[in-house]
């Protein structure tokens, strides 16, 4: 693995860890961090009673590429949803659970925007 991939990486980690941290504020318990799925991987997945949140993490330090939530593609999106669908097949069984996909978008001096319901099905 290269220097620069693994320095990615591990600036990915620490800003998945403090949206993490941000959703456990907010009354959120994490039940998955990097769930990979044959369709892609979701960064983090909370739960409320009866709500599961997937979660996309996205951190710019600039916003010279866009904002984070202008990061999360059409395409990005649709792998998303069937991550998240496969993850409903194992996790939920007969039960029942209202979903949400949500976006935080960490920005320059680490600022935590929570976008909830950023998209739908």
């Amino acid at each position: 693995m290269q220097r620069e991939e693994k320095n990615t990486r591990r600036i990915g980690a620490y800003y998945e860890e403090q949206a993490a941290q941000y959703l456990q504020s907010k009354g959120y318990t994490i039940i998955k961090r990097n769930y990979k799925t044959p369709y892609g991987e979701i960064d983090l997945i909370a739960k409320k009673p009866d709500l599961l949140v997937f979660c996309e993490v996205k951190f710019r330090s600039s916003d010279r590429y866009g904002t984070g939530l202008e990061a999360v593609t059409v395409k990005k999106q649709q792998r998303i949803i069937k991550s998240a669908r496969y993850f409903c097949n194992w996790y939920c069984g007969s039960k029942e659970f209202a979903y949400r996909f949500d976006v935080i978008a960490i920005e320059p001096q680490e600022k935590i925007c929570h976008i909830e319901n950023a998209f739908e099905l």
